[in-house]
This record gives structure tokens, C-alpha cells and sequence, in this order.
């Protein structure tokens, strides 16, 4: 493949041979537990302890913090890498990145240096603990209370649809300190695992990504002053900061699912012969293969833009909400349409849970609901064009 046709051209060496090492771990030892994985509901331990092996769990975290240190599009590349190999393992993986994110962005230097490198090397695992039942969309409506103490803090209130929620070894909880103040009034927590209060229900039964699990959790917590997460108030601008990332790690998911599913319809309408002719051969279908090449190269590039400017912006500040929403937004809904595809190509078969395309259709579909939905990047989108 010459560089021009290269849509990774970008990495350099180092992070090619990165991405290389984790296609073959997850071909090897986390794709193989993908399907077993969805019909049992367990959650992914062992592929995140496999990915803690390889490096991902801190791909996301510079260096400095024992973290890969490497590139937004690398990471947008690793990502997709894994989401391709088990879409469940994937959710947990970049559930653990808001939760790292957050610490990062928003924390002071010894919260770094205290949870940051455990969470690089996969021996903590992190949840981020935003949404609540009235709060989805609009976190500045939160209901979750943190009050001060003479000791610190009493944190009360509840979250829902927390990924890693109930088996994270910390979460990074956002609360109301100052009702007053609207979105200026909300702070985030670092709430340890075995904090007393702290009570999580069972997982939520969940039509896809059934090996990534999502809790309601309850809070009635006492926390020493030194868990609030950097500065009082600065919790809301450290959220949105974090979901500008997520946005792009979901649209990373995308692309490793959506690939997925258009490889394994392109195996089956080659391997696949009706009155002696293969699949492939047919107009229709080749029509239908086009569509899913299109809609994947489009879906990448707006996720490459979106990556690189999250690259530029580390090195110099300012935001890429804009390319960010449009990437998640742009990505989700291809990739939706690309597995639909990939099963319709299918026939009867791609109905089944013997063939991946059944599954990752089910995977795909929060996609467009999960870290802002497709409504909501519109909206994101539609404001900073009008702006």
C-alpha cells in the first residue's frame, strides 16, 4: 500500500508497530471471547487485564503518568482496533478514559500522580459518574448534592447508565456545590472504591455491549476534603472538556465495529454462491458494498480531523467541540448504517447469533444515544455554525 492510499499515513513508525502488536493481541486473546462474552453477560476483567498488558489502559495519558503517550490519531486507531476485536471490552476501555480524562484535565498534581499511573498500568479501573435520571442531556440539571463538612464533604444523590459504575476501583462523581450558580456551581469527586454510602445496583440488562456493563449508583458519602477533584466549580468545564475526547472515542468505536461488519459481509458475499454465482459478482450487491465503503471513509475522515485537532489543542489549548460532535455524530450514524447493511447482505443468516453482524448491530446502536445523542450533537453542531 502506497502512502496515498494509506488512511493511517499520519502515525509515525512507532505507533504503526503499536497498533500492529494490539491487532494481533486482540485478534488472539480478545476477539475469541467477544461472542461467549455477549451470550454470558460477564463482564470483560480479562480482556482489560489483557489490555493493561498491552499498554491501552493508559493510551489515552501522557508519559509523565506512565501512560503511552502517544498521538490523538493513534489513540483514535487503537481504539478502533479493540472496538473491532469486542465492542463490550471497547466500552469499558473508554468509560475508563472519561474517568481518566477527567483526573487529568481537572485534577490537582498529587491527584495525578496518585491514580493516574495505576490507572495507566490497569491495576485501577475508573468509572466517570455523570448522568442522573433528570440529568442526561442537560448535566446542568443535576440533582446530586455535595455539601461541606468540617471533615470535607457529604456527597448524596444518584447516577444511572455508569459504565464500569458498580466495579470501577474509583469513579470521578460530578455534584452540585452551589445551586446557586448553575453550570459554575458543579464539582467533580474522586470517590475511591469501599467508600461508605457508596451502593451500586445490579448491571442494567442492556440490548448490546452486554460484557460492558452500566450501573445506577446511590451516594451517601462522606469524603475528606482532598477528594474534591482540583478546584470548586470548575466541575462542569472539566465534563465537557472530557466529552469532547469521549466523542471521538465513540466515534473510534464506530469505525472498529462498522469495519467489522463490512469485512465480514465482504468475506461472506465472496464466499457465498446462488445459481452458481458468487455474491460478490451480483450488481446489487456490489452496490451495497460501495455504499458501506463511502459511508466508513467518510465516517473516518471527519474522525481523523476531529483527532487531529484534539492534537493540536493539547499542544497549543482552545477547544474542537465542533469537529468532535461531528465526528461522533457523523461516525454513529454510519456505522449504523453500515451493519444493517452487512446483515441485510447476509440474508437469513446474519439474523442469527452465529455470524457477529447480529451482534454488532446491537452494539452499535447506543452509540447514537451514549456521551451527548444524535439529537444533541445537532444541536452542538447547529450552534457553533450559527454562532
Amino acid at each position: 500500500m502506497t502512502q496515498i492510499d494509506d488512511p493511517w499515513h499520519m502515525l509515525s513508525g512507532e505507533e504503526r508497530m503499536f497498533c500492529e502488536v494490539l491487532e494481533r493481541i486482540c485478534a488472539d486473546r480478545i476477539a475469541p471471547l467477544a461472542a461467549e462474552t455477549d451470550e454470558s453477560s460477564r463482564f470483560v476483567h480479562e480482556q482489560l487485564a489483557t489490555l493493561g498488558e498491552a499498554g491501552m489502559m493508559g493510551a489515552n495519558l501522557p508519559e509523565a503518568y506512565e501512560g503511552g503517550g502517544i498521538s490523538a490519531p493513534a489513540l483514535l486507531r487503537a481504539v478502533s482496533i479493540v472496538a473491532g476485536a469486542c465492542g463490550s471490552t471497547a466500552s469499558a476501555l473508554t468509560a475508563h478514559y472519561l474517568a481518566t480524562d477527567s483526573i487529568l484535565i481537572g485534577g490537582t498534581d498529587g491527584q495525578k500522580q496518585e491514580w493516574l499511573p495505576k490507572a495507566a498500568s490497569g491495576e485501577a479501573l475508573g468509572a466517570f459518574a455523570l448522568t442522573e435520571p433528570t440529568a442526561g442531556s442537560d448535566p446542568a440539571d443535576m440533582k446530586t448534592r455535595a455539601r461541606r463538612t468540617e471533615k470535607g464533604w457529604h456527597l448524596k444523590g444518584s447516577k444511572c447508565f455508569i459504565s464500569n459504575g458498580g466495579v470501577a476501583d474509583f469513579l470521578v462523581v460530578y455534584a452540585v456545590t452551589d445551586p446557586d450558580k448553575g453550570h459554575r456551581g458543579i464539582s467533580a469527586f474522586i470517590l475511591p472504591r469501599g467508600t461508605p454510602g457508596f451502593e451500586a445496583g445490579p448491571p442494567e440488562r442492556t440490548m448490546g455491549l452486554r460484557g460492558g456493563h452500566v450501573f445506577t449508583i446511590n451516594l451517601d458519602c462522606e469524603l475528606p476534603a482532598n477528594a474534591l477533584l482540583g478546584e470548586e466549580g470548575k466541575g462542569f468545564r472539566t465534563a465537557m472538556q472530557v466529552l469532547d475526547n469521549g466523542r471521538i472515542e465513540v466515534a473510534a468505536q464506530c469505525l472498529g465495529m462498522a469495519k467489522a461488519a463490512m469485512d465480514a459481509a465482504i468475506g461472506y458475499a465472496k464466499e457465498r454462491v446462488i445459481g452458481g454465482i458468487a455474491l460478490s459478482e451480483r450488481q446489487g450487491i456490489r452496490w451495497m458494498i460501495a455504499d458501506m465503503g463511502l459511508a466508513y471513509r467518510s465516517a473516518l475522515l471527519l474522525s481523523q480531523e476531529a483527532a487531529r485537532q484534539r492534537g493540536l489543542a493539547h499542544e497549543h489549548g482552545g477547544r474542537f467541540s465542533l469537529a468532535s460532535s461531528m465526528a461522533k455524530l457523523g461516525a454513529s450514524e454510519a456505522a449504523g448504517k453500515i451493519a444493517d447493511t452487512a446483515l441485510q447482505l447476509h440474508g437469513g443468516y446474519g439474523y442469527t447469533r452465529d455470524f457477529p453482524v447480529e451482534r454488532i448491530n446491537r452494539d452499535l446502536r447506543i452509540m447514537r444515544i451514549y456521551e451527548g445523542s444524535s439529537e444533541i450533537q445537532r444541536i452542538i453542531i447547529s450552534g457553533n455554525m450559527l454562532a
